[in-house]
């Protein structure tokens, strides 16, 4: 049964940001923050608390907590690899945590220079001094739909590492398509299997749009009662650990799809497609939205015709 209403998890200051070329400052990822908190995202997740020589682009994670507006209603959260970036995001104040752990040994190790037996015993630890101080941890499962090392990821393998990392104590396991490979009848099987092991409320959805499936994957993973979705503003960024991925989900195109469905999100269109215009002002490419696309042709068409 499809849901009323969707929360969606907007990943753009992170996920959408971590692989761009260009090095946002801090007074604009801080802007580009509080711009999402003003279009009424239910969930930002805001930046990562991982090595600056891995990810340069997040080496400034405790500044942008720090000059957030934090709206009421909306919940702000951090990646973090292990018990030192955790450390400081407790320091920071954050109060949401998501870790990370793949499908598939090959990513896991080019991921996090662990196995995945490894990278569950880390965030064992990560998560229970996470609950210890009140923080809630989310778990993301990449690789889930294909990897780039090993190809095609079984559903059953899914499926139990999806259940391994549930078991953790996260509150929800976001399985992911970290390469954009995924299509409908591989949403299918993949789900098939996760939800014999977790309840749907404990499933999440992220996906990337490398091959333009993602609309498309959402629409059936909503016929499964999934309520949960990850999307970037303006469609911003890839997996800096994923040779050829496109960006993420657009945020923009989600939320046109689900608005024209009668789907509530509580987000405002208008001011997300503000929010990614100004982000896409910030970078040195086009935005890959396709609704961010259209509505940048009409805005130069109304300031041509003035």
């Amino acid at each position: 049964m499809i849901q009323k209403r969707i929360t969606v998890v907007e990943v753009g200051p992170r996920d959408g940001l971590q692989n761009e070329r260009t090095v946002v400052s801090t007074t604009d990822k801080i802007a580009f923050v509080d711009r999402l908190s003003a279009a009424n995202l239910p969930v930002i997740e805001v930046s990562a608390f991982v090595s600056p020589k891995w990810v340069p682009q997040m080496a400034d994670a405790a500044d942008v907590f720090a000059g957030i507006t934090r709206r009421s209603g909306t919940r702000y959260a951090a990646l973090v690899p292990n018990l030192a970036g955790l450390d400081r995001a407790l320091a920071a104040g954050v109060t949401e945590i998501a870790v990370l752990v793949s499908s598939t040994e090959s990513f896991s190790r080019k991921n996090t220079n662990q196995s995945i037996d490894e990278s569950l015993t880390t965030y064992r630890q990560v998560s229970d001094r996470a609950r210890a101080a009140g923080v809630r941890a989310r778990g993301y499962l990449s690789t889930a739909f294909g990897c780039p090392y090993e190809g095609d990821v079984p559903p059953d393998r899914v499926a139990d590492v999806a259940a391994r990392l549930d078991d953790l104590g996260v509150f929800e396991v976001a399985i992911s398509d970290t390469i954009g490979v995924a299509h409908p009848g591989q949403i299918s099987r993949v789900l098939d299997a996760v939800l014999e092991r977790l309840p749907v409320d404990h499933v999440a959805l992220h996906f990337h749009d490398t091959r333009g499936t993602a609309l498309a994957n959402v629409l059936t993973a909503l016929s499964y009662g999934i309520s949960t979705f990850d999307a970037s503003a303006g469609g911003l960024g890839g997996c800096p650990y994923a040779p050829g991925a496109a960006g993420n989900l657009a945020t923009d195109d989600l939320i046109y799809m689900l608005n024209g469905m009668g789907i509530e999100t509580g987000v405002s269109l208008t001011a997300l497609s503000e929010a990614s215009a100004w982000i896409g002002s910030k970078i040195d490419h086009p935005l890959p939205s396709k609704y961010a696309q259209a509505a940048g042709s009409k805005r130069k068409g109304l300031a041509s015709s003035l």
